[in-house]
């Protein structure tokens, strides 16, 4: 396996594809090379291509979870989703841009089922054990993400920019579909630059897990309020970060969470309340 290191996006984008695949952190990748679950001949390593850093609204891709999570002119929001989101020494190196792109945890993908992610006909969690799987846009496929960050940031309206184009965070994800299967609108080639936060009234992240630190959401709630508007964005209970409260259709075993996210969505109001 062959490493580079481009000094710039155009020069990173232009050693993507052909079986080259982007590195930032390396927290999530690394792991899926291992377990062969991702394969690539060449690795394109970010860190000097990518912009780092905050700068007013403006965060770089390559900016850390964990300088979020301590940057006192971040939301409220996104600060807590970074601090819940990892241990310290996975929010260290972790980059925004690579927690946004996040495989499911879901374990029949993990395990290598053939299932729907992977090419095949069956969703294994429809039929299966699904305890931690999705209660919302879950016909095809019933995996979660498990993006804490990428919940916050959609509750704040958050902006990205790639190489090409920008776009609102939501306009980022789809459900995968038989015909493309991917859960990302972004291209084989393009990379995710900066994002634009807007800076809201006020935002809160709450979070349920089976731990008390450092495990992925059963149900994740990020609040903002800008006015008297307040928006919202998920984590755990659909395939992509969702935002929408209403037309869950939970399996059998996840029914529980939908529970759980009437009592978060309850208390994230109270907490941004004017």
């Amino acid at each position: 396996m062959e490493l580079t290191r481009p000094e710039s996006v155009s020069d990173a984008v232009a050693s993507l594809g052909n079986g080259a695949v982007a590195l930032g952190g390396g927290t999530e990748l690394i792991p899926l090379l291992r377990d062969r679950i991702v394969t690539a001949e060449t690795l394109v390593e970010l860190r000097r291509a990518v912009p780092k850093g905050i700068d007013g609204t403006t965060m770089g891709a390559g900016t850390t979870l964990g300088e979020l999570e301590v940057d006192p002119g971040i939301p409220e929001a996104l600060r807590e989703a970074c601090r819940l989101s990892a241990s310290p020494q996975l929010r260290a190196v972790g980059t925004i841009g690579g927690n946004l792109l996040q495989a499911t945890r879901c374990w029949y993908w993990r395990l290598k089922f053939p299932c729907r992610l992977h090419g095949g006909d069956r969703c294994h969690a429809r039929e299966g054990e699904h305890r931690e799987h999705a209660i919302f846009g879950n016909d095809f496929c019933a995996s979660a993400h498990p993006s804490d960050p990428a919940a916050a940031l959609l509750a704040l309206g958050a902006t990205v920019r790639t190489d090409r184009r920008e776009l609102p965070l939501v306009e980022l994800y789809r459900l995968p579909t038989e015909d493309d299967r991917s859960t990302t609108t972004l291209a084989p080639d393009e990379l995710i630059v900066e994002l634009d936060v807007p800076r809201p009234d006020a935002s809160v992240y709450l979070k349920a897990m089976d731990r008390q630190r450092w495990a992925f959401a059963i149900v994740g709630v990020g609040a903002a309020r800008f006015g008297d508007d307040v928006r919202f964005g998920l984590a755990g209970v659909a395939p992509i970060p969702w935002a929408k409260l209403d037309g869950a259709t939970p399996l059998p075993g996840t029914a529980y969470k939908a529970k759980i996210l009437d009592a978060l969505v309850k208390r994230a109001r109270q907490a941004v309340a004017a």
